[in-house]
């Protein structure tokens, strides 16, 4: 059995504000390490639930901050930018279930630790078939398009709290509950990684077992509204061939699949700087 753990750093153990994700600030190193280490926690409970093969794909930033020289020797890691599946790189490589470790909740969540879909510089909302979404259901329904269940998710109460609503069933490890934007209470590493841990090998067995999530499908084609923090971002993304422009700062287009249809977003997201 194959597994792909995508990851993300917003949602990692004890990440409350943008300078501890920040390659630029002098946070960063000490929260590469923790997120390494719940990624870690995450294998070690894969492990425990005789799973063959582990793909790890950085999907933070420029893709790499995993640490490679700490990663369980057992995974292979994706890194670095850009590369063709983004935050879900591997997912076409015959993966079997996937993990979403230190994700975040959407745009605009409330309590959501650091809240934003894709960019927090340029992506204001996001619909997905007219579904308000973030990255995970994004991600989740990148996974669907190949058939692949999203098993369990790590982060905060608000982004997991939204996992369950993109994904019925998925097991949920809630590490640290928001009270704002950066302001959360959060469980210390040894606790957190234990519960990944855990609920990673929960997750493992309940599939095994036919109990599982089951993969995401959204209906096809796929038509994804993208709203952008300001008109001259959607000026320049308006820009790809077969794009409808809706009002000053939203744009929108459909694709044949959902990953035709997350290209052109990825693509839009790219050329609106």
């Amino acid at each position: 059995m194959k597994l792909l753990i995508a990851c993300d750093m917003e949602g990692i153990t004890g990440v409350v504000t943008w300078n501890q994700v920040d390659p630029g600030q002098p946070e960063y190193l000490r929260f590469r390490h923790l997120m390494t280490a719940d990624v870690n926690a995450a294998i070690r409970g894969a492990l425990s639930s005789n799973i063959e093969e582990i793909i790890v794909s950085d999907g933070h930033w420029n893709k790499t901050n995993i640490l490679v020289e700490e990663i369980n020797p057992r995974a292979r890691l994706n890194s670095g930018t850009p590369s063709p599946l983004g935050m879900m790189e591997g997912i076409n490589e015959g993966v079997d279930c996937v993990f979403f470790i230190g994700y975040h909740a959407r745009n605009g969540a409330k309590d959501g630790i650091l809240g934003h879909t894709w960019s927090n510089t340029k992506v204001s909302n996001v619909w997905l078939n007219d579904r308000l979404t973030g990255e995970i259901g994004l991600n989740a329904s990148i996974a669907g398009q190949f058939d692949v269940p999203v098993l369990m998710i790590s982060g905060d109460l608000a982004a997991c709290s939204e996992a369950e609503e993109w994904i019925p069933n998925v097991e949920k490890a809630v590490i640290k509950r928001g009270t704002a934007y950066a302001a959360a209470e959060c469980l210390p590493p040894a606790v957190s990684q234990q519960l990944i841990e855990e609920t990673a090998n929960k997750a493992l067995q309940r599939f095994k077992d036919g109990k599982g999530a089951a993969p995401f499908k959204v209906a096809q084609p796929v038509k994804i509204t993208l709203e952008f923090f300001h008109a001259g971002m959607a000026d320049n993304a308006s820009l790809i061939p077969n794009t409808r422009r809706l009002d000053g700062r939203t744009i929108e287009f459909q694709g044949a699949s959902m990953l035709d249809a997350y290209l052109q977003f990825r693509a839009a997201v790219t050329i609106a700087a």
